[in-house]
């Protein structure tokens, strides 16, 4: 397991052993965990530039500016948009496209939990902003991601070690119950990982449990689901150890940025700081070291056999293609394009 020192450490070579400029794209990044992982690239990395986006202005607006006091040789973007909408998803890619030529981070958390409300698109809003929105961002900005001479990384913030039974009849989770939710939506997005990394072996995809962070999960506005959960993860918090912000962000800016996690079959330069002496390269969803796509806790170590086990299973029964045929069949309805 690696100690917060030991991350602390290997971030701490960031600045000096990976080159000026890297470029980071945060989604979901006005608050909580999201906010962390921004904050900790900014801090990091020399003369970074990050794009960031979410739905608050005023949180953006405070962001830049204590964006621009942590480290004010970063360039910080900020736009304000609701991703959870597929067309606007797009035209962030396209502005985004239009200005940078690669992409070393793609970190995606956002998310909400509201039950059962559809968007205009006519998805499930809560599976499209942890599912559909993330995985059409990556493969929106994949071709950035591998023209970087440098790190090539993508990270899902959301419910990875939690992988169960995965419903390919509703995808979309309009009946399943309740109690079958969390292995749904984790199988869901190491599933998409799974195929992301066939199409693009050259990339690290990183599904990552953050632990227990206080963040405004269920905040006001989500409904009367949301405050209930709200109110039991609040007490559920009294007797569990939780991770500072701060600490958050340096065990995130470590997933970012470690040799950890290298790509299936990486490009010299992209796979990462070197790991230090006694450390050992993660096992991937196959079980097999180095082998590109992770499902990691909070500590940066993978799930293992029970992950595996069940990862395996989903192969067997053909899931992993029949959640990326249903990711582009909603794409194409939605905007007539698997990619942009």
């Amino acid at each position: 397991m690696d100690s917060l020192t030991a991350m602390e450490a290997s971030n701490a070579r960031v600045a000096t052993e990976l080159p000026p400029g890297l470029v980071g794209v945060f989604i979901g990044a006005t608050s909580g965990i999201g906010e962390n992982c921004l904050k900790a690239f900014a801090k990091h990395a020399t003369k970074p530039r990050a794009y960031f986006v979410g739905r608050s202005q005023e949180a953006g607006d405070r962001i830049l500016s204590e964006l621009k006091e942590l480290n004010p040789e970063g360039s910080y973007i900020f736009r304000k948009a609701d991703v959870s909408l597929i067309k606007v998803v797009d035209e962030i890619c396209i502005n985004i496209k239009s200005k940078e030529k690669a992409i070393n981070i793609l970190c995606l958390s956002q998310g909400v939990l509201q039950m059962y409300a559809k968007t205009a698109e006519d998805l499930h809003l809560s599976v499209a902003l942890t599912h559909y929105s993330r995985m059409r961002f990556i493969v929106n900005l994949l071709p950035l991601i591998q023209n970087a001479t440098s790190l090539r990384r993508v990270i899902s913030v959301f419910t990875a070690g939690k992988e169960g039974p995965l419903y390919t009849d509703d995808i979309q989770a309009w009946k399943i119950p309740m109690r079958a939710l969390t292995g749904h939506a984790a199988s869901l997005t190491t599933a998409a990982f799974e195929a992301l990394g066939k199409k693009a072996p050259d990339v690290s995809f990183i599904h990552a449990f953050p632990g227990a962070v206080d963040t405004n999960f269920g905040r006001k506005g989500q409904g009367a689901i949301a405050y209930a959960i709200r109110q039991v993860f609040k007490a559920m918090m009294l007797f569990m150890e939780v991770i500072p912000h701060e600490e958050c962000g340096e065990r995130f800016a470590f997933i970012m940025t470690s040799a950890k996690y290298p790509a299936k079959l990486p490009v010299d330069g992209t796979s990462g700081l070197a790991l230090a002496k006694g450390e050992e390269v993660a096992k991937g969803t196959d079980g097999k070291a180095g082998s590109g796509v992770y499902s990691i806790d909070q500590n940066g170590e993978s799930y293992g056999a029970k992950t595996e086990e069940m990862m395996a299973k989903l192969r067997k029964e053909g899931a992993v293609e029949k959640v990326w045929a249903d990711l582009e069949t909603e794409w194409k309805r939605i905007t007539g394009l698997e990619a942009v």
